[in-house]
Order: C-alpha cells, then structure tokens, then sequence
C-alpha cells in the first residue's frame, strides 16, 4: 500500500505531458535522451528531469551503451507495466506491477552494487 501522496505524485507525473511521452516511446524501444528530445520535441534538459522523476518511482530503467568509437551513452527502457488504484476502507491502494528486468539489466545491477 502507498501513502496518499506517492498516489498523487503518480498520477502527476503520469499526466504530464512529457514524462508520458516518454513511457510510451520507450515502451517497445530503448532510446537515448537525444532521441527522446526529438521524439517528444522538448529539450535535453526537460527529459532529464523526467526522467530522474519516472526513475524515482522505478517507472523507467537505465543502461549503458558503448559506442564503436569507445564513448558510452545511456538509454531508457519503460519498466511500467501496469498502475492500479483502488479505494479500500477510506483510503486508496497502489499497486505498480514493472516489467521484469532481462539479464542484462540484472549483470547491470550486479556490476553496479561491486562498486
């Protein structure tokens, strides 16, 4: 069960504009937030922060690309999968159902906790 305000904060940051474009962009591809400015036709620094919003709420999982000159560069990928709200006994329950992680993402997380 959630507080009542993580209900509210879901909820806004679904309705926002920007953050929703970008679960919905990144519900069948991954994409870098150069890619997500473009699609969503915001700046740079717009995604960013809804970025860093949706991954508050692990709406939103990250990886690490490397390029084939050496240069590495993030995507995202939606790990939403489902939001339900119900009302019970005078207050309302969330339940946010993620998209299960693959193996790379799990080699990510296990890398990542050995620093």
């Amino acid at each position: 069960m959630a507080e009542e305000s993580d209900v509210r904060e879901i909820a806004a940051l679904l309705e926002d504009e920007y953050a929703h474009a970008i679960l919905l962009h990144t519900s069948d591809q991954v994409m870098s937030a150069s890619e997500l400015s473009d699609a969503c036709d915001a700046s740079v620094s717009t995604i960013y922060r809804r970025i860093e919003r949706l991954q508050e709420y692990d709406l939103l999982a990250e990886q690490l690309q490397l390029d084939r000159d050496g240069h590495h560069y993030k995507t995202y990928s939606a790990r939403l999968e489902r939001i339900t709200i119900e009302l019970v006994d005078g207050a309302f329950e969330l339940e946010v159902t993620h998209r299960p992680k693959d193996a790379a993402d799990r080699f990510t997380d296990l890398f990542e906790g050995l620093r």
